[in-house]
């Protein structure tokens, strides 16, 4: 299993540059690994139906009674088929619908397939945790997929609509899943449903916010919304969505939990109450709309009802009707999108007022939709038939409860019917006053999915007694409703009795409904006096308005502001209770003024740069004089002992002294001098309170240790992993999962810092000089006149038929010549020819050094920052360009993809996460190695830190240049059109 979903994701890595290669037949290539999965899927059926179940788990966290489980049953054995199978179909169907030229496509695919994948891990995950992350992680490319035309309004805020109302869902799951957890004392599920913890307040609560969560996620009333919203994605993903994904979560959930809880009262009233209610709603909905995928869309809400209602009952009867019913239903619903696909590239239209005579243009696919229609609507031989007999027969023995779901399961069914009716009619008869639709007659392997899809539903309906079996294992883990008086049977044919009878007044129903379609449509918009979709866009436009006036009332933009209010709230509630409380008077610490005198050099420095910074008027004397500091704390940490600390103090304060450097050309020269004046006090004053609060914490700290230090301990454990260098051994093996915490907040700084400076995307290609392509990441305009041109030969731009020099062969610093001579600095650029290849063989000595010696992956990769720095310096934004050529946003996923492979590594490999290891390899006369797992982690860290680097770079260094040149230009220009306009006046 976790062969299966390893796969799926590796898969979906290598997606992009599979359709990069053969365009959209890339994607037959993509459906190999979900058509294995499927495969292999099957040959565990033997195994499921003699009741056994396959099963994999890693600890996780065992001291929170987390692990890694995957556990395999009768249902997570039929929803991995659905999910596998369906999507494998999907994906053949995406190579014929998809055109070559579709942007995005490469990414779509890789979305896509972990999508499949996410999905297929939510359906075998065996612990509520691990659940709940496959559960986000669909939500999440659930909203890639429909937002894929990101560039249309529609897609973008039917992608928020969705996130945000699964995701309001998912967070109260998350504490009903928590709850229940901690009252079963496990997360394993498994052993939950075997050994469910008691009925009582707690597990109520919990079983209510799971069912919300299940309700958002399947589209249920109230939370209906979001899933017509979704049809802005391409017709693949909304077939996907419907049929195998997504909103199936919610209905494997419910029928998860069930056999364990469907017994107790506010589990199964709130499952049947919003089934039956949104299978109504979403039939009547379905029966207003006009474009084929939104009456697909309300049918499906208007099922997916009809799943919880079945699969909530709680009883063994409503179990085995529910899972029937799950398959059916993928089968059918599947066809029908794909269906619409297909009549939407023939026609170029969805509208079922514009379409006309397509029975006899396109004899196949009515077919093909004639028996997935009969199948939904449940008409025999068809799976949806045998199906739905065996779900009214669940009710038509029960008590009042199950006679008013019966009542409302009948009319859900019923309106079934008539939106059946409706889009048969709508896609394929001939309408009066509407001319035959010109048709452009699709391939077969464009309808070769479809058509196997509904096949499937003719098979599973002939051969629903033989599926019997396979679907009743799981219906048999959940015990007979007390109205039960026999075992009942899936099969096409049961008789001459009630279920028979109620499935014929739902077919006259649905008739008479659809004749007088126009009634209804009259009755319908009567109605409709609640926009579901209205009253949600008001209630986020009141929340925002809110959100405004709390915002405007409490945050003025000004960083002093906040830094100062927090600093006043530490110093007051911190320092009145110590002070009252006298810690002066209790034990005293061990203090001395100093280890070594000169100690005592740095620390004034640190002071003197502090108090002078109150004073000075320039903002580039206080950045230096924040240098000074850092640089004396640096110093500070050495003379303590801390050479590591040391160093990556100094390069941090390098790096933060250029950053500063860079923005500060966008700002005045001076501090305001009035705000200066009245601030200074008060700035003191802060600064000496949390000084002095600080000082008695440490004190406090100090005097109130009852055990020895953890820090002891340290030496031998860094002995332990093979290392000498404690730091890093504490950064990379002991307190990993913090730096696995600290470089993921890294690389979100630098999409945020990225996302401030630039509005465009980052890798749009974008014209430069000459009419040449950028092949960087962001391709620089034209400078401005009189600044030179550049050598479009040595930089990696060129027109597509211009030969570019190889790169043994390019001139250095090429970039340079686009800088007027007044930035240039010759003495500078010869420097840093010099300086550049020494930078960066020292960042990568430290690199692989950091486990013994001073040095590691933050470390050497702030160095190799420095280094292009360095060259930026030196040449320019246009050297930048040239010298990075790797994407900064690539080298920041490598990075973190590499940190986070080798934390799970271990977990993969049978061991824990993140767990060590080492090994000594001889290289010959080039001596012995000391490797460890720790180096593969720390050059993930190299290359994450890179990455930030090179993207602060570009954003507030190469992007702030092309402003000033922009602005420049512009200065340039009016300076221009007014002394042209004033000679005019002279003339005159």
């Amino acid at each position: 299993m976790t062969t299966v979903l390893v796969a799926h994701f590796i898969t979906a890595a290598v997606a992009p540059l599979l359709v990069r290669l053969w365009g959209r037949n890339g994607f037959y290539a993509l459906a190999i690994v979900p058509g294995l999965a499927t495969v292999w899927a099957l040959f565990q059926l033997p195994a499921v139906l003699n009741g056994g179940t396959l099963a994999e788990s890693v600890e996780w966290a065992p001291q929170f009674s987390l692990r890694l489980g995957l556990h395999m049953d009768a249902l997570g054995l039929t929803m991995t088929l659905i999910a596998a199978g369906v999507g494998t179909l999907i994906l053949i169907y995406c190579a014929r619908y998809f055109d070559d030229s579709e942007p995005g496509l490469g990414l779509f695919a890789g979305v896509f397939v972990a999508f499949a994948g996410a999905m297929l891990g939510l359906v075998l995950a065996d612990d509520l945790i691990q659940l709940f992350i496959y559960w986000e992680l669909t939500t999440v490319f659930s909203y890639l997929l429909v937002g894929h035309k990101a560039e249309k309004k529609e897609s973008r805020r039917a992608a928020m609509t969705a996130l945000t109302v699964t995701t309001f869902g998912g967070l109260a799951m998350l504490v009903g899943m928590i709850m229940l957890g901690e009252t079963a004392g496990t997360y394993v599920i498994s052993e939950i449903v075997a050994d469910p913890p008691a009925s009582g307040p707690v597990v109520t609560a919990a079983l209510v916010l799971i069912m919300i969560g299940a309700m958002s996620k399947s589209a249920l009333f109230p939370f209906s919304l979001w899933l017509p919203a979704a049809m802005q994605a391409p017709t693949p993903v909304s077939g996907y969505l419907h049929a195998a994904a997504m909103v199936k979560a919610g209905v494997y959930l419910v029928a998860r939990l069930t056999p364990a809880f469907g017994d107790v009262v506010v589990w199964q009233s709130m499952a049947l109450f919003f089934g039956v209610i949104t299978m109504i709603f979403g039939g009547w909905k379905a029966l207003r709309q006009y474009d084929l995928k939104l009456v697909l869309a309300y049918g499906t809400i208007s099922q997916l009802g009809f799943l919880i209602a079945l699969l909530g009952t709680g009883t063994r009867a409503a179990a085995l009707a529910g899972i029937a019913m799950l398959v059916a239903h993928s089968l059918f619903k599947a066809t029908l999108f794909l269906v619409v696909g297909v009549i939407d590239h023939s026609t170029g239209t969805r509208d079922l007022r514009e379409l006309s005579g397509l029975r006899t243009s396109m004899p196949a696919t009515f077919w093909i939709t004639v028996v997935a229609l009969a199948s939904m609507a449940g008409l025999p031989p068809t799976a949806g038939f045998a199906a739905k007999e065996l779900a009214l027969g669940a009710y038509t023995h029960g008590g009042a409860l199950d006679t008013l779901a019966l009542v409302g399961l009948v009319a859900g069914s019923t309106l079934t019917v008539a939106y059946s009716l409706r889009f048969l009619w709508g896609a394929f008869l001939e309408k009066e006053g509407v001319r035959p639709t010109p048709v452009h007659a699709p391939g077969a392997l464009f309808l070769a999915p479809a058509a196997v899809l509904a096949g499937l539903s003719l098979v599973g309906g002939a051969a629903s007694s033989t599926a019997d079996p396979f679907l009743a294992v799981y219906a048999d883990t959940v015990p007979p409703g007390p109205y039960e008086q026999y075992t009942t049977h899936l099969a096409l044919w049961h008789g001459w009795e009630l279920p028979l009878l109620l499935s014929a007044i739902c077919v006259v129903g649905g008739l008479v409904l659809f004749y007088f379609r126009n009634g209804v449509a009259w009755l319908g918009t009567r109605l409709a006096f609640v926009n579901p979709e209205r009253n949600y866009r008001r209630m986020l436009a009141g929340l925002e308005n809110l959100a405004l006036q709390v915002t405007g009332s409490t945050q003025r933009g000004s960083l002093p502001v906040y830094l100062g209010t927090i600093l006043v709230v530490l110093v007051v509630a911190t320092g009145i209770p110590m002070v009252t409380g006298r810690i002066w008077a209790g034990p005293k610490p061990d203090l001395r003024l100093w280890d070594t005198p000169v100690q005592i050099i740095p620390a004034l420095i640190i002071v003197i740069t502090c108090l002078l910074i109150l004073f000075v008027r320039r903002r580039l004397f206080a950045v230096i004089l924040v240098g000074i500091g850092g640089y004396g704390v640096a110093a500070l940490f050495y003379l303590l002992g801390a050479p590591d600390l040391a160093l990556t103090q100094f390069l941090v304060e390098t790096v933060s002294l250029v950053v500063f450097v860079l923005v500060l050309r966008r700002f005045p020269a001076n501090f305001s001098a009035p705000a200066l004046k009245g601030r200074r006090i008060w700035n003191m004053a802060i600064g000496a309170g949390t000084g002095v609060v600080m000082a008695m914490l440490t004190w406090f700290a100090l005097a109130g240790r009852q055990e020895p230090s953890i820090s002891e301990g340290y030496e031998a454990v860094t002995r332990e992993v093979g290392g000498y260098n404690i730091i890093s051994v504490l950064l990379v093996d002991v307190r990993a999962w913090d730096t696995m915490g600290e470089i993921s907040v890294l690389a979100a700084a630098a999409a945020g810092v990225a996302s401030l400076m630039f509005v465009r995307r980052r890798a749009q290609p974008r014209k430069a000089p000459g009419g040449v392509m950028a092949l960087s990441v962001t391709k620089p305009p034209e400078p401005v006149k009189g600044h030179g041109a550049v050598d479009l030969g040595d930089l990696r731009i060129a027109p597509r038929n211009m030969h570019v020099k190889p790169l043994w062969n390019r001139t250095w610093l090429p970039g340079a010549d686009s800088l007027p001579t007044e930035r240039r600095s010759i003495i500078f650029e010869v420097v840093s020819r010099f300086l550049f290849p020494v930078i960066m063989i020292l960042s990568v000595y430290l690199l692989l050094t950091g486990h013994t010696d001073v040095g590691g992956g933050f470390a050497g990769g702030i160095v190799a920052g420095l280094a292009f720095i360095v060259r930026y310096l030196a040449g320019g934004r246009f050297e930048l360009y040239a010298t990075a050529w790797v994407q900064p946003g690539a080298l920041i996923g490598a990075g973190l993809a590499l940190a986070t492979g080798t934390a799970l590594g271990g977990a993969v490999f049978g061991g824990d996460v993140l767990a060590g290891g080492d090994t000594y390899v001889n290289f010959g006369f080039l001596g012995e190695a000391h490797l460890t797992v720790a180096l593969i982690f720390d050059i993930g860290v190299y290359l994450l830190v890179i990455g930030l680097i090179l993207d602060i770079l570009r954003s507030l260094g190469a992007r702030i240049d092309e402003q000033i040149e922009r602005d420049a230009a512009h200065a340039d220009e009016t300076s221009r059109v007014e002394a042209r306009a004033h000679a005019e006046e002279v003339t005159s």
